[in-house]
């Protein structure tokens, strides 16, 4: 996108995400200090909407050519780029975001907004994570279950499709290939299915017990 500058030289682009920078800064302070235990994913999102609100407030005072909400998913993936991402996951990403900016309705999710009223060492980032701080759904701990049962899903089933295969060919030599490749894909099975159904069942009984969410989504 080609921007004009503004009176001082700038582009919007880069006085919108400098801001946004300055915002995040006096934020994450006192997101630390309250030691939240959320999914990294989660937090990310949130986090990045969060700067989508602050941004769209931004880009009003600009005289923006476009709108200032569009104008602000621009200047985030200009961010995000700038941070290191590839253009085409940058893409991606403010593609997702831009999905999960509204609820069904149609209003703003509460990041947005909490980020669009934001000002400097105010608490409406911690605001935002307060009302998720007893969903099970976003916790930290449901998030390492899940990657653990990955592994183990992935290491052991490969291991005993592995050792499958390497006895079957040890010990039944005149074994077809083919039936050698199906038996080390039923002990793969044997160990990534059982796996799964654990992981889900364990899913089902802690959504089960933990309390409705004290607010819309994100």
């Amino acid at each position: 996108m080609n921007e004009a500058k503004t009176e001082t030289g700038a582009l919007p682009i880069d006085i919108c995400v400098q801001h946004a920078r300055e915002i995040l800064a006096s934020q994450l302070p006192q997101i630390k200090d309250k030691g939240y235990d959320f999914a990294p994913p989660f937090r990310q999102m949130t986090i990045q909407l969060y700067l989508v609100g602050v941004m769209w407030r931004c880009g009003e005072s600009l005289k923006l050519p476009i709108d200032a909400r569009d104008h602000a998913f621009q200047a985030l993936e200009s961010m995000l780029i700038s941070d290191g991402m590839s253009k085409k996951e940058a893409q991606k990403r403010i593609a997702f975001l831009s999905s999960m900016s509204r609820v069904d309705g149609g209003a703003d999710t509460l990041a947005v907004s909490a980020g669009y009223e934001a000002t400097r060492n105010d608490a409406s980032m911690v605001s935002v994570f307060d009302e998720y701080r007893h969903e099970t759904k976003v916790s930290g701990a449901l998030w390492r279950l899940f990657e653990r049962g990955k592994k183990i899903m992935f290491i052991g089933g490969a291991a005993a499709a592995v050792v499958t295969i390497w006895a079957v060919t040890i010990f039944l030599p005149k074994t077809e290939g083919i039936d050698i490749l199906a038996a080390g894909l039923l002990a793969a099975a044997l160990v990534v299915i059982p796996t799964f159904l654990v992981g889900l069942l364990i899913y089902r009984s802690k959504i089960k017990k933990s309390d409705p969410p004290a607010s819309s989504p994100l």
